[in-house]
């Protein structure tokens, strides 16, 4: 990588010779990955599954997939958006966690999983999260749509909109449960964003409730069915799924700590295997699969210059750009960092007054001739716009460069 010193002098005997437009510069060789890359040079495990999917949420890159835009049967995977849903309107103070909850007719007669409410009982807010999330209680999970939405079919349609707003294309709700039903699918990648967006929007919530081993209500003590939170100390979560029609299923999360600091999780989405034992397996299989396999290096520091850009009518002459606020972290496929390379796509000949934070650029990494990853550079600091003097100085110089 350049040194900053090197960016500005750069740029400085580049001022006069570089045409109004985009320039591109190489930076020298980086590390990253992509879906396409790392399938051809690291093939995933065998997987018994009808499909699947390994996201990495430290870096927004894809691990591994198979049949991920299928649509299949979520069975109890669908209580992720329910709870989604309830952590939201928590959150916006819409509801309590120590607000009892009424429980209806409905909700106690729910087939299936159940946390055994019962109409007369007091129960809470977080009393149902536990139930719901831990226990997979259908009974817990409408009372919970009910208080939501006064209906499950009314809480259904918030689902749907829900997933519509994160961009869930191959989902839709028929109910809160995930019960089967003709109209009731998804996919394992909407399955993912949806556990990601959990993840990332109710943080303290989510470790809160999903990592716990076991519950008890009603004095019946149900553990947890997600049995990786025994086999791995690195996971922490999230859901299980069970139908006849849907098979056995399950989203896990793990994070784990790398000898250079960076903390990584990873999200797995497990569909239609055969078994308890097999989802429990296989979801480890990947998982270990992820973290084995590839290593996470930091690129750049949050707010470090990447690279500069020419500033024109402004009191300084060069802009720093860099990833403001956030590390830059890319995934590599173990033993291929020195064939990874960066490049810079950036804005020229800029007009001030230039804002903090405004995109001048794109960095754009490559393995072999495919681009492979991308993030924008961003304005480190602020240009002011220079006096009546210096903006017509350098209106000239524009104009000569016409």
């Amino acid at each position: 990588m350049l040194s900053l010193e090197m960016k500005v002098l750069k740029n400085h005997i580049k001022r006069y010779a570089t045409a109004l437009g985009v320039g591109v510069a190489m930076i020298g060789a980086l590390s990253t990955q992509s879906v396409q890359a790392q399938v051809s040079k690291i093939p995933p495990p065998e997987i018994g599954a009808k499909g699947y999917m390994l996201i990495d949420l430290t870096t927004g890159q894809t691990l591994a997939e198979f049949n991920s835009k299928e649509r299949l049967e979520p069975a109890s995977l669908t209580k992720l958006m329910t709870a989604y849903l309830v952590f939201a309107a928590v959150q916006n103070k819409q509801i309590a966690l120590n607000q009892n909850v009424p429980i209806s007719t409905n909700a106690w007669k729910s087939e299936g999983s159940r946390m055994f409410v019962e109409p007369n009982r007091p129960v809470t807010v977080e009393e149902l999260l536990n139930g719901m999330i831990i226990q997979s209680g259908n009974d817990a999970t409408r009372a919970l749509a009910e208080l939501l939405a006064g209906d499950e079919g009314n809480f259904a349609g918030l689902m749907n909109q829900q997933a519509k707003k994160m961009g869930l294309t191959g989902t839709n709700f028929q109910n809160s449960t995930g019960l089967p039903g003709p109209q009731h699918y998804t996919t394992a990648r909407d399955l993912a964003v949806l556990a990601e967006n959990i993840i990332k929007d109710f943080p303290e919530l989510y470790k809160s409730y999903y990592s716990k081993k076991e519950y008890t209500y009603n004095g019946i003590r149900q553990p947890n069915r997600n049995r990786l939170l025994w086999t791995d100390e690195s996971v922490d979560g999230m859901k299980t799924g069970h139908t006849e029609s849907a098979g056995y299923c399950l989203v896990s999360s793990a994070k784990r700590k790398l000898p250079n600091g960076v903390e990584r999780r990873l999200i797995s989405v497990m569909m239609g295997t055969s078994s308890d034992q097999a989802r429990t397996q296989e979801s480890l299989k990947l998982l270990n699969y992820g973290f084995q396999m590839y290593e996470t290096v930091k690129m750049y520091s949050k707010d470090q210059a990447i690279a500069s850009s020419q500033v024109f009518k402004g009191k300084e002459d060069i802009v720093p750009m860099g990833s403001r606020g956030t590390d830059v972290l890319i995934n590599v496929p173990k033993g291929m960092t020195d064939q990874l390379k960066a490049t810079v796509e950036r804005k020229d000949n800029l007009i001030a007054p230039i804002k903090a934070g405004t995109r001048l650029g794109t960095l754009k990494l490559t393995l072999g001739n495919e681009v492979v990853a991308e993030r924008p550079l961003v304005a480190l600091k602020d240009i002011e716009e220079a006096g009546l003097v210096g903006r017509l100085i350098d209106s000239g110089r524009l104009w000569l460069k016409e």
